[in-house]
């Protein structure tokens, strides 16, 4: 019988069996409990994750955590917030706007 294949039910492991063991010893990151903090809103976010900082704070249940500062976050990007910022430096809005008052106009 050509291509003949063989019928594995739900829930059947397919492979070699693990024993038990989640993942092999000493070649992965370590996966633990972490405190991201956004430097522009001071939200504080607890989480899990392989990233790791010399920095600690305590934390609401009195534990103390590795703390990683990120300048943004969905806490304070504008297109999370709706909050858009309109950057002027030396008056370009005012200039464009001078520049084109007329134009297109009737």
């Amino acid at each position: 019988m050509r291509g003949a294949s063989t019928f594995i039910a739900p829930g059947q492991i397919q492979g070699p069996k693990r024993n038990g063991d989640p993942m092999k010893a000493g070649i992965h990151p370590n996966y633990g409990p972490v405190v991201f903090r956004d430097l522009a809103s001071g939200e504080k976010y607890l989480t899990h994750s392989t990233a790791s900082s010399g920095k600690t704070i305590e934390w609401e249940d009195g534990n103390t955590y590795p703390v990683i500062d990120v300048e943004i976050s969905a806490a304070s990007h504008p297109f999370y917030t709706g909050k858009q910022r309109i950057m002027d430096s030396a008056g370009r809005v005012e200039r464009f706007n001078q520049r084109f008052k007329g134009f297109g106009g009737k």
